[in-house]
């Protein structure tokens, strides 16, 4: 049985650990894996009740953190080193930039046979300053010089690596969309929508708006703040927009909903004429999309957008802003209607449209719906990637 040691920056909310679950689980018995982990930031939700459902145990090493720090590098370095050189894995996957970097080193010095890295998203552009960029760049260039096989989410993602940014080479890079157990957002819709509405005491007919995830400077909650003063200002029709999320700039949207006269709610207070309700983290997130009628994502970079893909799998229509992988993950024009990264008027247009008209989120909900069923299940995840496992395993045999 081939021994897999599989590699995530931390278990936050979000794509890469739905990814890890369904492999780890999807895999096995075919596959032994061991799962290990790096430490989440305070701020982040933690997503290990999606690890549990699945009755995986990870083995944790706190020094692997989202900050660049060398002492803790190198501790979490030596803790990678140590683990395989006692799991002796066939293969070893990392997940993320920070795993994939002291991971591929230390299965790399260690000789380990096969050498794979999934890119979930990237940081070359909307996250550091052009010097920082170009570091982290020519970092990853050397690193893909020692992988055996690259993984990008999407189409785009892949053009990205090879074409713009030259950080792997086209023979060595596969295209493994991510896969998700979708079933859970068609099931007793109406129960949870009439769960979520009653919780957050919604009129009758209100049409509501939710963004889901961290609230970081790249998903650019501002632009989607901006549109909603836009929206809200000369509207009378009942509307409601929930941040579903929490993070960093979290005060510093507040702050701008009071500089723009947005009546908002926290979990801490509710007023009265609020417009938009911060929520913070909410683990079911099912109930979440059966309680919305428009799903919205005002990104400045995206690698896959779970959130995206987790509305059109509940039948919820979607505005967002296209970049990154967002035009692979929807049907622009279907399921989405889609604006250009910065562009509030759009974005603000595209909200309108929808809210305007029900027929139209009901038949865009249904188009989406159909689509991610069939692109993003998570047994064609399995089977592409023990597909890839198995081509590389071949290889370093022939060898």
């Amino acid at each position: 049985m081939p021994k897999v040691l599989r590699i995530i920056n931390r278990l936050n909310l979000g794509g890469p650990t739905y990814n890890v679950a369904s492999l780890t689980a999807g895999l096995s018995p075919e596959f032994e894996t061991l799962l290990i982990a790096g430490e989440k930031d305070p701020t982040e939700a933690s997503s290990e009740f999606i690890l549990r459902e699945k009755g995986i145990t990870p083995q944790y090493i706190k020094d692997m953190r989202r900050e660049i720090s060398l002492m803790h590098d190198r501790n979490a370095y030596k803790q990678i080193a140590k683990i395989i050189r006692e799991f002796k894995p066939d293969i070893v996957h990392t997940h993320a930039a920070k795993a994939g970097t002291l991971g591929r080193l230390a299965a790399w010095n260690a000789k380990v046979p096969v050498i794979v890295h999934t890119f979930h998203g990237h940081v070359f552009h909307s996250y550091f300053s052009p010097l920082k960029t170009r570091i982290f760049i020519e970092i990853e260039r050397r690193l893909s010089g020692i992988s055996d096989a690259i993984v990008a989410i999407s189409e785009e993602q892949r053009n990205d690596l090879v074409n713009i940014y030259k950080v792997a080479p086209a023979a060595k890079t596969h295209v493994i969309p991510l896969g998700f157990d979708l079933r859970k957002f068609g099931e007793q819709m109406e129960q949870k929508r009439e769960s979520f509405r009653r919780h957050y005491q919604l009129e009758e007919g209100c049409v509501a708006i939710g963004i889901i995830g961290r609230i970081v400077p790249v998903k650019n909650h501002e632009l989607f703040i901006r549109a909603w003063q836009k929206i809200t200002t000369p509207f009378t029709q009942k509307i409601h927009a929930f941040l579903v999320g929490d993070g960093e700039d979290r005060l510093k949207a507040e702050k701008l909903c009071e500089e723009l006269g947005i009546i908002y709610n926290t979990p801490e207070s509710r007023k009265t004429g609020a417009s938009l309700t911060f929520t913070s983290w909410i683990e079911d997130v099912d109930r979440v999309m059966a309680g919305m009628d428009i799903i919205a994502l005002s990104s400045m970079n995206e690698g896959t957008p779970v959130s995206l893909i987790e509305a059109q799998a509940a039948g919820r229509p979607i505005v967002s802003t296209e970049v990154g992988g967002v035009r692979n993950a929807v049907l622009p024009n279907q399921s989405a209607l889609l604006s250009p990264s910065g562009n509030v008027d759009l974005l603000a247009k595209n909200l309108l449209i929808l809210i305007s008209d029900p027929q139209l989120r009901t038949t865009m909900g249904l188009a989406g719906t159909a689509y991610v069923m069939k692109k993003f299940d998570s047994v064609r995840l399995v089977e592409d990637m023990r597909e890839l496992y198995h081509s590389l395993l071949n290889k370093t045999r022939r060898h």
